[in-house]
């Protein structure tokens, strides 16, 4: 090559370009022939690939042969049809199409002045999906808040928690921040003890508050108002509150108007992660599940989980920019600028952990345009539906459970141990898990409520329909069934040796 390494040329682009939008339509054609769950051994790529990269190019057929037999072997397929494991990481045309587009003009847009467009589109388009979220309008960006992309809810968790703990600490002093607690249920995700690690709260101050069945794995405010009362007798100061409408177990669905009342009756950050339901709540039958988000100071959700908007793209409001400003702005004389000076922009790296950031709102853009509002409402309705109809084929089963009542998509569930058992089925229903995940058909996940293990059928997936939902099932049954006759015929070896 003449000059040098030419690394993009628009001729070369559209050719390659093609090739892999065509290998990729073929692997979405043919998505349902790979085993759902990879079944490779830890290490089994490096015995497949080179120890050092090639001096010479090779060609992209090369590459392809190897992404065929080497590399997809390896890939747990989030986008198959038949994955009902964890929550979902939804994909489409639309939201592809929005990521080829941000990643063809690859700007790096922390700044309004790095690309304009970057910046006043995300604003845009997060007062389009507050609107359809129907979020009080002070999460709007016309007044002092407005929301951001984030990487994932984790992200959003650690920035208004830094923001919480900073404007906490402007107040008591900056020498309390061993006395802060954060309060949230033991059903919140793990990413809120991360950002407690990351922000310095001391471990024995983050409090998961104990939840059970009686509630439907939902935080009480009793229990939290007697933790906070606690907490103060002893001269702790209560500065953060964590509520989930969705929990990760479950989808309990904690009481955001009475928990709100009570963070604003002490002063305390109140922020709601609605990562997997927020979705829903653009269908208006689900919206009641986040009444009471007025009373809270910043609200999260990802769309790309049930959204249709490929990873990432996690969508944080809050009511008071500067609050995030306060604790993460940097003002460096290189990034100094009119508009930022004048104060007449949003620079986006002033709401984030890094500084730099990709045109993420291009996504989103695209499916609410591609897709609209009604087309988008019905998506969610049909997870919800299918959630529905394997639900009541479980319940049908005198030999399985459902676990507790579903709300969304997520069904929990478990084989019914026997009278006998002296773990509740536990090992039972691993067991079980471990065989239908192995057969490669389907891929579900675990939890464990009340010290029982349960099973997750998680519905989310685009492709997904009723006749995978039925397929599903008719492979729980079967293995359930051998894995019944194997723990009988043991049961009776074991009784034979004990004399039985």
């Amino acid at each position: 090559m003449d000059g040098g390494l030419r690394p993009m040329d628009a001729d070369q682009l559209r050719e390659h370009a093609h090739k892999m939008v065509d290998f990729i339509a073929d692997y979405y054609k043919s998505i349902e022939n790979f085993p759902v769950l990879s079944q490779v051994e830890p290490g089994y790529l490096s015995r497949m690939l080179p120890d050092s990269a090639p001096n010479h190019p090779e060609s992209l057929e090369d590459i392809f042969n190897d992404i065929s037999a080497k590399i997809l072997p390896g890939v747990t397929h989030w986008q198959s049809p038949n994955y009902f494991a964890y929550f979902p990481s939804n994909s489409s045309i639309a939201g592809f199409l929005g990521e080829m587009l941000s990643a063809g003009l690859n700007i790096v847009g922390f700044s309004w002045i790095t690309s304009p467009a970057a910046t006043e589109l995300e604003m845009i388009v997060l007062d389009w999906l507050a609107k359809l979220l129907k979020l009080p309008d002070d999460f709007l960006s016309g007044g002092k808040g407005g929301g951001v992309i984030q990487g994932t809810a984790s992200e959003a968790v650690l920035v208004v928690l830094l923001a919480a703990r900073d404007k906490m600490l402007r107040t008591v002093g900056k020498n309390a921040l061993e006395k802060l607690v954060v309060y949230a249920s033991n059903q919140t995700h793990s990413a809120l003890q991360k950002a407690c690690q990351i922000g310095g709260i001391q471990p024995e101050n983050c409090r998961l508050l104990e939840t059970d069945s009686t509630s439907n794995y939902a935080l009480s405010p009793d229990v939290l108002c007697e933790a906070i009362a606690h907490d103060i007798a002893i001269g702790l100061i209560p500065f953060f509150l964590c509520a989930t409408v969705g929990t990760t177990s479950s989808t309990a669905v904690d009481p955001l108007l009475p928990l709100g009342k009570i963070a604003k009756s002490k002063g305390m950050w109140f922020h709601v992660d609605a990562a997997y339901a927020g979705s829903a709540c653009i269908c208006p039958e689900y919206r009641h599940y986040i009444d009471g988000v007025e009373e809270a100071d910043s609200f999260n959700m990802n769309a790309h989980k049930w959204f249709l908007t490929n990873f990432d793209c996690s969508a944080l409001w809050i009511k008071d920019r500067n609050a995030l400003a306060q604790s993460l702005s940097t003002n460096p004389e290189f990034l100094k600028n009119k508009a930022s000076q004048a104060n007449m922009v949003v620079d986006y790296k002033d709401w984030q952990i890094p500084l730099g950031r990709r045109f993420r709102s291009l996504k989103l853009w695209m499916v609410l345009r591609l897709y609209g509002i009604e087309n988008l409402q019905c998506y969610i309705r049909n997870h919800i539906k299918l959630a529905q109809q394997f639900e009541v084929l479980v319940a049908q089963d005198p030999r399985f459970e459902v676990v507790n009542p579903r709300i969304f998509s997520l069904v929990c569930f478990r084989l019914l141990p026997s009278q006998n058992s002296k773990d509740h089925g536990n090992e039972l229903n691993h067991h079980l898990l471990d065989t239908v995940n192995s057969t490669g058909k389907v891929f579900l996940s675990h939890t464990v409520l009340s010290g029982k293990y349960i099973l997750r059928f998680a519905v989310g997936a685009p492709l997904t329909e009723e006749r995978h939902v039925t397929a599903a099932w008719k492979v729980l049954q079967d293995e359930a069934s051998a894995l019944l006759r194997s723990f009988l015929q043991l049961t009776g070896l074991q009784l034979e040796g004990n004399g039985g």
